[in-house]
């Protein structure tokens, strides 16, 4: 048999054309759009779930730039090795001149909402480089979302459906025997109160607490009303039976701060006007709170509300459920290292068309 030389192998050169074509289509392969389908499960809280592998990202860690900060309120940054057990540290940084490395841009809606053109961040971005829409305001309080249509890979925001769930607050099992199951009644010293910032004569819960307040007292604080200290405001609030927390506008999972901090943190009974009762349901069992449909008019709610002022028993059922859960709020320094572990695992390139369409 004749041995042909190295060079005199064509076959060869052909062949390593092919594996090199073979290798560029599954880089390219990496960077193929997928449509914003349905996330998966909704996030927990925070619990970490199951434990599993990320994908290999090699020795750098993830970078995330926050393009501002949500409100222009700088927060402390922990490891979200702390923060969610089970996941790997992400660098997280506001330094813009990071930009062309970045792995991921968090952009919050309020900051770019003036003129998003000119507020996101430059384009052409850098291949592969994912951004998350993140809000946790309302539909009612977020201006130009049709004008970001089709820059965004990802969701973040209060509602569940989001790619990356961020609630207010939620509710989670005790890990050993709770101290306290029962409202101190002793020290429940006021019957109603409500704290509210932006007071809108047309809003669903100014109108109904101008009929409400005709048939029971409530004491009202904030701006234009009586003062509230933020150091004092828990103290204050914890003398109160009931509090009313009236959402400033009423959409879907829509349930903030004023449901997990002001009233359950003071241990009063929530007075809830926001999305329905069923709604409220996938958050909180269905005896922690009192929900305003559940009553023909406000008079027959401050009639119930009275009763309840004079029935131990009744009003001490609605702690029930703290027997087995503790509420937990949410933060900012959270929700950027549920970013850190969802994109650790999701290595796909997915698109949102319409941000507006899907928040609206």
């Amino acid at each position: 048999m004749t041995q042909v030389s190295r060079g005199q192998c064509p076959w060869c050169l052909c062949l390593l054309g092919l594996l090199v074509q073979l290798l560029l289509s599954l880089c390219l392969f990496s960077y193929v759009q997928v449509p914003h389908g349905q996330p998966g499960p909704p996030d927990p809280g925070c619990s970490p779930g199951p434990a599993s592998t990320p994908a290999t990202r090699g020795p750098r860690p993830l970078l995330i730039l926050l393009w501002t900060w949500p409100f222009h309120h700088p927060v402390a940054l922990s490891p979200c090795s702390k923060m969610l057990p089970g996941t790997a540290d992400c660098q997280l940084t506001v330094n813009r001149s990071v930009y062309p490395q970045a792995d991921v841009v968090i952009v919050h809606h309020r900051e770019v909402s003036s003129n998003p053109r000119s507020q996101l961040p430059p384009q052409p971005r850098p291949p592969g480089q994912r951004w998350v829409w993140f809000s946790m305001e309302s539909p009612s309080h977020c201006r130009s979302l049709s004008a970001l249509d089709g820059y965004f890979n990802f969701t973040m925001s209060y509602r569940r459906d989001s790619d990356i769930f961020t609630p207010y607050g939620w509710l989670e099992p005790w890990l050993e025997p709770p101290v306290r199951t029962q409202a101190n009644l002793s020290a429940k010293t006021d019957l109603v109160a409500w704290v509210v910032s932006n007071w809108d004569s047309k809003s669903a819960r100014v109108l109904y607490y101008q009929k409400l307040r005709g048939h029971l007292h409530v004491d009202v604080y904030g701006q234009g009303h009586m003062p509230l200290p933020k150091k004092d405001m828990m103290e204050t609030l914890a003398r109160y039976k009931f509090y009313l927390a009236f959402e400033n506008s009423l959409h879907p999972d829509y349930i903030t701060e004023k449901l997990w901090k002001n009233a359950l943190e003071a241990w009063a009974v929530p007075v809830v006007l926001g999305p329905s009762r069923k709604n409220y349901e996938h958050f909180l069992p269905p005896d922690a709170f009192i929900h305003v449909d559940d009553f023909k008019s406000p008079g027959d709610l401050a009639r119930y509300l009275q009763e309840l002022d004079k029935d131990s028993l009744g009003y001490q059922s609605y702690f029930r459920w703290r027997e087995t859960l503790r509420p937990r709020l949410g933060s900012m320094a959270l929700a950027f290292c549920k970013v850190c572990r969802k994109l650790q695992w999701n290595q796909r390139y997915q698109t949102v068309p319409s941000v507006a369409s899907w928040f609206q």
